[in-house]
């Protein structure tokens, strides 16, 4: 028999990478980590009113939604298969102070919209975030005093904010804020009310990121804020900090890990989850996905294919799900 050894074999040892690769069958075959719709939390806004789909112009494609229509939106996510959102609401800036004090509002524009959800469509799971810059007129997480983020006082307020969340049927509680000990109180307070079934989903390592313009846009807190976040969020060049935030949270009993952003911060993700192994979610957020959109828009990229495979990276850092205003778009096409 002939020999057909190529100089190729002898350099590689006979191993070819390629042959794994060389039809779409094997390529499926040993395909490492796959994205479902099992994966997918999709965020949305909540605006008062009814009949409402507003465009949010930095966001192509997101609207914020009056809770009827939020509730319509909703139902179409469910039988998608869609397992969870998560609101954020952008209420009447008449009803904006310096504490944020409708957070604590039982009949707050959030509590409506999980009321009306959980009621309408009681096979998804409900998200809330407690963070307080939706409610303050200042549009910083917590309440400012003398030019100060203050920490215990603003730990109180959304603890109560919390309580009524639950109370309204919210599922998880997603604390924001970043403020130090707020996991624990949150948990004591919860469990002292007779909620503990309800989740701690905790903002572990949110940077002081350039990432969220958009999101402040479609909450109304952009012109509003005053100064940075800089004393209460994370340093974005820290990454020993983000873990040793992580680890506080786990100790003081969150059930859930939150990395925000995410695709500049995979490496933090990777670590979370390696670190802890507690069930570890990345949020793509508004800027994240306003860049894919605005280039995908003036046709640099393929929009459909970048979308796709940007979540795809979180699932391979090691992300349990992700928190994406694609949901939907992908629930769609993973469907067809």
């Amino acid at each position: 028999m002939q020999d057909k050894t190529h100089l190729v074999d002898e350099i590689t040892g006979h191993r070819r990478m390629r042959r794994n690769r060389k039809a779409d069958w094997t390529r499926r075959l040993v395909q490492e980590n796959r994205l479902t719709v099992d994966d997918l939390i999709w965020p949305i806004f909540i605006v008062p009113g009814s009949g409402i789909v507003e465009p949010v112009a930095s966001m192509p494609g997101v609207n914020r939604m009056s809770v009827d229509k939020a509730v319509e939106a909703v139902k179409e996510a469910a039988d998608l298969g869609i397992p969870a959102i998560a609101t954020f609401p952008n209420i009447d800036m008449a009803l904006r102070d310096e504490t944020g004090s409708d957070g604590l509002n039982a009949d707050n524009l959030i509590n409506q919209a999980t009321r009306a959800i959980k009621k309408a469509v009681p096979n998804i799971g409900i998200i809330t975030d407690v963070a307080l810059d939706p409610f303050t007129s200042h549009g910083h997480d917590g309440v400012l005093r003398e030019g100060e983020i203050v920490n215990d006082e603003t730990v109180e307020i959304i603890v109560k904010a919390a309580i009524a969340q639950a109370d309204a049927g919210s599922d998880i509680i997603a604390p924001s804020e970043m403020m130090d000990g707020r996991i624990g109180a949150i948990r004591m307070a919860l469990d002292a009310a007779g909620h503990q079934n309800v989740g701690i989903m905790a903002y572990a390592t949110k940077f002081a990121s350039a990432f969220y313009g958009p999101y402040r846009e479609a909450i109304s807190t952009g012109g509003l804020l005053k100064g940075d976040k800089l004393t209460y969020y994370i340093n974005p060049a820290n990454g020993n900090e983000a873990m040793r935030e992580t680890a506080l949270d786990v100790e003081e009993g969150a059930d859930m890990l939150m990395v925000k952003p995410g695709l500049p911060y995979l490496d933090i993700c990777w670590r979370v989850k390696e670190g802890f192994g507690l069930p570890t979610y990345a949020y793509q957020v508004s800027g994240e996905y306003a860049q894919i959109k605005a280039a995908s828009m003036n046709g640099w990229i393929d929009g459909d294919k970048v979308m796709m495979e940007t979540l795809l990276c979180f699932k391979r850092a090691g992300c349990d799900g992700i928190l994406t205003y694609f949901a939907m778009d992908v629930a769609r096409a993973l469907a067809r």
